[in-house]
């Protein structure tokens, strides 16, 4: 559906240049005036300005009711495309690693090393201030 009204899209935007290069200028009337009005017995008496100035409304209702059914297709669109420039934006996908919870009494699966939790030595509050100076309320 996309490709029809594109190509249609594309056949009226030449269409509307076509016959807008076809009409007449605002001086053509001037020269028509000393004696030049010959050429535009082609489309008949009245000159080729009814046909092509009607023709070129038409196709200029066709261009914008187009326009707007591509406009509504393109907005509605159920397929979301990412551009390269989200993609950088984006992070990289990482490997997870899966973490388990050492807990007693449940073995862990084959090929899985569960590291023993480190608990550290207990240690009395005068020690611990070794080489720490003591907070400036004490």
């Amino acid at each position: 559906m996309d490709i029809i009204l594109l190509v249609l899209h594309v056949f009226l935007s030449l269409g509307i240049i076509t016959l807008v290069l076809l009409q007449k200028g605002a001086g053509a009337s001037a020269g028509a005036a000393f004696g030049g009005g010959g050429a535009g017995s082609v489309f008949g008496a009245s000159g080729s300005a009814n046909f092509l100035s009607k023709t070129t409304a038409i196709f200029a209702v066709g261009f914008f009711v187009n326009s707007l059914a591509l406009a509504y297709l393109a907005a509605n669109r159920e397929v979301q495309t990412d551009s390269v420039i989200d993609s950088l934006f984006q992070p990289p996908v990482t490997e997870e690693v899966m973490v388990v919870p050492a807990t007693e009494g449940v073995p862990a699966p084959e090929g899985l090393v569960i590291p023993e939790a480190v608990v550290p030595e207990e240690v009395s509050p005068g020690e611990a201030a070794g080489d720490v100076p003591p907070p400036a309320g004490e």
